[in-house]
């Protein structure tokens, strides 16, 4: 089984031209609003193309977003998710015309969610655990170091962490600028992305994966480093491909693919998911993502 601990948001999504500028005000060409959150995203890849359910840990709101949160994580048969009094998570994006976005949250219930609430005997059920940073870093660190398995830690956003969590996590997997961003928080200086990547690994990470989004994938461990071409495809909105990413691949490995071919069936899923506007909305089944390497291997 695969477990998660982390974030669940309501995502408010504007499409827009380009990118807001300081002191710019534009109107938007569309609003949605999506259920999101990156554990809640990774949770529900999870549980949507591993067709098996998912221990969720995870703090919903006292407000109606929480209704619509919860009655989702329901239908893929996710369990585990608390009730606190606070405002349910919040994620403000702005998708441009080419489909990139920018993303600002708002904590709000996520970050009541303390190392005192983890239900060690439901975690201890699972060989793979999957970890963000978008609640309290003692959290996450406190699962890292406690979970007696596979640990995959998406550390984003780059704030507040400490140098004492990589030496419990078996796969890394930031992005172009959060490996860069992290570089300069745990090492004090930018590093490019193979240099920054090697001194991960020095930290105690047993492999970093790189998510380069168009331009594919990096992993880098002892044993080599390699570099997976993306899936050619027309991005309309790349809101949680990195999540669909690290659920798919976490469902590979737990399937008993290798990690090379973990890594592709989750670049595969984060691929059919950039061509839909929004984050759990966007993230294909099963059957999708094994057509979509029909045809693309």
């Amino acid at each position: 089984m695969i477990s998660v601990v982390g974030s669940s948001n309501i995502d408010i999504v504007l499409k827009v031209d380009h990118f807001t500028k300081p002191g710019e005000t534009q109107k938007a060409l569309e609003m949605n609003i999506f259920p999101g959150g990156k554990g809640a995203n990774q949770a529900v890849t999870v549980a949507k193309i591993g067709e098996r359910g998912c221990y969720f840990l995870t703090c919903l709101g006292n407000d109606d977003y929480a209704r619509i949160l919860s009655d989702n994580f329901e239908r893929h048969g996710i369990k585990g998710c608390l009730q606190v009094n606070a405002p349910t998570g919040r994620a403000f994006i702005e998708v441009d015309r080419n489909g990139q976005n920018r993303i600002i949250i708002f904590s709000g219930a996520n970050a009541e969610l303390k190392k005192e609430m983890i239900d060690w005997k439901a975690l201890s059920e699972s060989e793979i655990l999957l970890l963000q940073n978008e609640i309290s870093f003692e959290t996450t660190l406190e699962c890292a170091k406690r979970f007696n398995g596979i640990v995959i830690f998406d550390p984003a956003p780059v704030q507040g962490i400490s140098k004492e969590i990589f030496q419990h996590v078996n796969y890394l997997t930031p992005n172009e600028e959060e490996i860069e961003a992290l570089s300069r928080e745990v090492f004090g200086e930018f590093l490019s992305i193979e240099k920054a990547a090697e001194r991960f690994l020095e930290l105690g990470v047993e492999n970093v994966i790189v998510k380069l989004g168009s331009k594919g994938a990096l992993v880098v461990n002892k044993h080599k480093k390699k570099h997976f071409p993306a899936f050619k495809v027309k991005a309309v909105d790349t809101t949680a491909a990195g999540d669909v990413f690290n659920g798919a691949f976490a469902v590979g490995l737990a399937e008993g693919r290798s990690l090379e071919d973990a890594v592709i069936f989750g670049m595969a899923a984060a691929a059919i998911s950039v061509t839909r506007l929004g984050a759990q909305s966007s993230i294909p089944s099963r059957q999708e993502v094994e057509e979509f390497l029909k045809v693309k291997l």
